[in-house]
C-alpha cells in the first residue's frame, strides 16, 4: 500500500473498521456468500459500484481458509474473484496425495495448494508488500514453540521492525504465511520456515484458540504492546466477524463404553475448536455492542443489547454464522439440506449446497444498519 494509505490505516485519531473470517476448509464459500452480500450493500450505500472490501475495511484477518480469503480481500480482490478460486479450483486444492503419503502423513497434496497460492498472491510477494491495501492478520500455530503466531503486516509490530534483520516477519513470502495457516494435520503437510538462524514448523491456525480470530484482532488493534493503539469505543471501532458454519457433535445416545482412544483422538480436536470459536465470539459480545449473532447457549442467549459487564462498550460488533444442524438450518429455510454432511472441511462436492446456506445467512442476518454509523459518505470520498 502507498505510504499515504498506510499512514491513514495506522492513524490513531480516526475510526476504524475490522473484518474477521473463520477457518473451515471448503466451507469458506459460506463466508464468501456473506461477504458478497456485505460488498453489495456497501456498494449501494456508498454509491461506489466498483467498491471492494479493502476500500472500506482497515484491518482484515483470517485463519486457515479464512486466511486465504482475508489475504485476497486485503490485496483488493473482489468477492466474486475469490469465489471463483474456490468453485473452479476447489477440487485441485483437495487433490489426493500419493498412496504412501496418504497412509502415513496427509490426505492431500500440499504442492497443488502451494501452486494455487503462489499464482494467486505472487511467489515473491512478502508479508510486507505494498500490494496489501489494508492491515492484514493471518493466524498460524508454531508447532516448534507450541504457540499461536498471529502475524500482521503492521510495520510498528515488534517483530516487523527494521532492526529485526533476517528475523523480520515482513520478509516472509505471503503465500507461505497463508499455506502455514491452512496446514491442517492429516490434511496437508506442515510448513517449514527459516527466520534468521531459526527454523520453525507451522501447522493450521485452527489449532490455536483463534480459528475465530475476531477477538485477537480486537486485541491486536488496541493493546499498546501491538503498537496500533486504536481507540476502543463503540463509535470508533467496528468489528464484523464471519463464520463458515459450525457443527456441534451432539450425541444424546453416546455410550461411554465406546469412548475409546480412537474416538477421543478423532473427537477431541474438533470439540476444542468448536468451543474456542464460541468463546471468542462470547468475548466479543461481552466487550462489544453486539448488533447481530445467533444464540450462544440456552442460559445466556445471544447477548444482543446487553450492557454488562461494561456500561461503555469497547467496539461495535456483528457476528454472521449458523450451526449446520437441522434446527438452525430450518430457521434460515435450509432444512432440505440438513441430511448432507455440510460439516466436512473437504466436501468439494458440497460447494453449491454450502453456497446456498451462505446466501441464506446473508439474507437473514446482514443489514446495512450494522454498518451505516461507521460509513459516512464523506469518508469514502477521501479514500
Amino acid at each position: 500500500m502507498s505510504v499515504h494509505h498506510l499512514n491513514e490505516r495506522l492513524a490513531t485519531d480516526r475510526s476504524h473498521r475490522m473484518l474477521s473470517i473463520d477457518g473451515g476448509g471448503i466451507r469458506g464459500v459460506v463466508a464468501l456468500e456473506v461477504l458478497s452480500k456485505i460488498e453489495s450493500e456497501l456498494r449501494g450505500h456508498t454509491g461506489k459500484d466498483d467498491l471492494v472490501l479493502s476500500d472500506w475495511f482497515d484491518f482484515i484477518g483470517g485463519t486457515s481458509t479464512g486466511a486465504i480469503i482475508a489475504t485476497g480481500l486485503s490485496m483488493g480482490m473482489a468477492v466474486d474473484e475469490l469465489m471463483s478460486l474456490y468453485t473452479e479450483r476447489g477440487k485441485t486444492m483437495f487433490k489426493r496425495a500419493g498412496l504412501m503419503e496418504r497412509l502415513w502423513y496427509n490426505r492431500y497434496s500440499h504442492k497443488e495448494l502451494e501452486r494455487i497460492l503462489k499464482e494467486t498472491f505472487g511467489e515473491s510477494t512478502t508479508l510486507g508488500t505494498d500490494r496489501l491495501k489494508t492491515l492484514l492478520m493471518v493466524v498460524l500455530r508454531n508447532a516448534t514453540t507450541d504457540s499461536p503466531w498471529p502475524l500482521t503486516n503492521n510495520p510498528k509490530a515488534k517483530y516487523n521492525r527494521v532492526d529485526c534483520g533476517d528475523e523480520n516477519n515482513l520478509h516472509i513470502p505471503l503465500w507461505r504465511v497463508v499455506r502455514a495457516s491452512t496446514a491442517a494435520p492429516t490434511f496437508y503437510k506442515a510448513e517449514e520456515m527459516q527466520l534468521g538462524d531459526n527454523k520453525f514448523t507451522f501447522v493450521d491456525g485452527a489449532l490455536t484458540p483463534y480459528n475465530n480470530p475476531a477477538f485477537m484482532m480486537f486485541l491486536n488493534a488496541t493493546l499498546p504492546e501491538y503498537n496500533l493503539n486504536w481507540k476502543a469505543t463503540e463509535e470508533d471501532l467496528l468489528l464484523i466477524s464471519i463464520g463458515t458454519g459450525m457443527h456441534p457433535d451432539s450425541a444424546p445416545d453416546l455410550d461411554p463404553q465406546k469412548m475409546n482412544l480412537l474416538y477421543t483422538a478423532k473427537s477431541a480436536p474438533k470439540a476444542l475448536i468448536y468451543a474456542n470459536i464460541i468463546e471468542q465470539d462470547k468475548m466479543c459480545r461481552l466487550l462489544g455492542n453486539c448488533l447481530a449473532g445467533d444464540v450462544l447457549d440456552g442460559e445466556i442467549g445471544d447477548l444482543i443489547g446487553t450492557r454488562a459487564p461494561l456500561q461503555k462498550k469497547l467496539f461495535t460488533y456483528a457476528r454472521y454464522n449458523v450451526d449446520l444442524t437441522r434446527k438452525s438450518l430450518k430457521r434460515i429455510s435450509c432444512e432440505h439440506l440438513a441430511d448432507l454432511p455440510l460439516e466436512l472441511l473437504d466436501g468439494v462436492e458440497l460447494i453449491e449446497p454450502l453456497r446456498e446456506v451462505g446466501r441464506a445467512i446473508a439474507n437473514d442476518r446482514v443489514s446495512i444498519e450494522h454498518f451505516d454509523k461507521h460509513c459516512p459518505f464523506s469518508s469514502m470520498s477521501n479514500r
